[in-house]
């Protein structure tokens, strides 16, 4: 299956534009709040890639339960350790700050659910994780109704849900939905599906009709509406922050038909290779964000963690050190899996 490198190369900005958001703290200045609503295209379009390639995989591989199965359980076990890794981490801050280390210990583990652990992915300073979960779920959900042959009508519900999601988000202004709607059921499943959409149905297919310059034209004016659109609905109406927006909806359509208009660009790019370790990048750079802020604590400059020059400085940092970790752990898991295979059998 040839890869489209375009994806690849907007997932470069969309895991950057993640790690902004993580970094900069979006009610000092309204140009970081700006800066923050147009970053919120990221999450949404890893959620359609993921959609489209698993819909790509299924078609090419042809045995679309062996595909499933292998997918689910790689996707499992990378949530699961780096959920560990988290909690690992939280322990031993726990350990460092507590004077009383047994009762700290047991706060913490008590404070966790079991929807947590299993369905929202929170509870630990790994946030980001709840990406994860909401993706597996989805994926289960979507695999259901691609074996009822029922994807579109998947589609349609997962829309509504999603609509009624933006309640439990900056629409609450008008009417405030009282459950968590960053989650599979009211977010990830709805973009997931969109992808696969993509890659499935004849009628996604015969949408890729405008020219680079109409779907380029349409991205930037998305774009500039999902930023107004959070302005006015947190600013202006009081509405809670927004992590995603109904125009969200129309900017991830259009971004991701001109990825499938312009397969190629970006091809050969250094981008292009770090937004291929976009999930990578995305599961390891909260881990650094809290390791840059407890060495300017361990340095009595907290007073200096909010000036804009730092955040700058801190953003670069965190995104190149993510990069370079997890590509460097991945490089280390390929020797010891080449070590396995070329052991000699007894």
């Amino acid at each position: 299956m040839e890869r489209n490198t375009t994806i690849d190369f907007i997932k470069f900005f969309a895991i950057f534009a993640v790690v902004v958001i993580h970094v900069f703290p979006r009610d000092h200045h309204i140009g970081l709040f700006v800066l923050d609503n147009f970053s919120r295209f990221a999450v949404p379009f890893f959620f359609t890639a993921s959609g489209y390639l698993f819909g790509k995989k299924i078609i090419y591989t042809g045995d679309s339960l062996d595909y499933f199965n292998k997918y689910l359980v790689k996707m499992i076990k990378l949530y699961v350790s780096w959920l560990f890794f988290y909690i690992i981490f939280d322990f031993l801050n726990v350990y460092k700050e507590s004077a009383d280390l047994e009762k700290a210990m047991e706060q913490y583990w008590n404070h966790f659910s079991f929807l947590d652990l299993t369905y929202y992915g929170s509870g630990t300073s790994g946030y980001q994780l709840w990406f994860l979960s909401a993706l597996i779920w989805s994926v289960i959900i979507l695999f259901a109704f691609f074996k009822l042959q029922k994807v579109k009508f998947l589609l349609i519900v997962s829309l509504v849900l999603h609509l009624i999601g933006l309640c439990g988000q900056s629409y609450s202004v008008f009417f405030d939905f009282p459950y968590i709607t960053r989650d599979a059921l009211f977010f990830g499943l709805f973009y997931t599906s969109l992808g696969s959409c993509f890659a499935f149905d004849k009628t996604f297919k015969k949408a890729r009709l405008f020219t680079a310059k109409t779907y380029l034209s349409l991205i930037v004016f998305f774009f500039n509406i999902q930023a107004a659109e959070g302005y006015i609905l947190e600013k202006i109406l009081s509405g809670r922050h927004g992590e995603y927006f109904l125009s969200t909806i129309f900017l991830t359509f259009f971004l991701f038909l001109f990825a499938l208009n312009n397969p190629s660009l970006g091809e050969g790019l250094f981008t292009a290779k770090i937004g291929a370790r976009a999930v990578g990048i995305y599961i390891v750079h909260v881990f650094f964000i809290d390791i840059f802020d407890m060495i300017l604590s361990e340095l009595n400059k907290d007073e200096i963690a909010d000036n804009l020059l730092l955040k700058l400085f801190k953003t670069f940092v965190i995104f190149s050190i993510s990069y370079a970790a997890y590509d460097l752990l991945q490089y280390v898991k390929r020797r010891i899996r080449g070590r396995r295979l070329s052991k000699p059998v007894s």
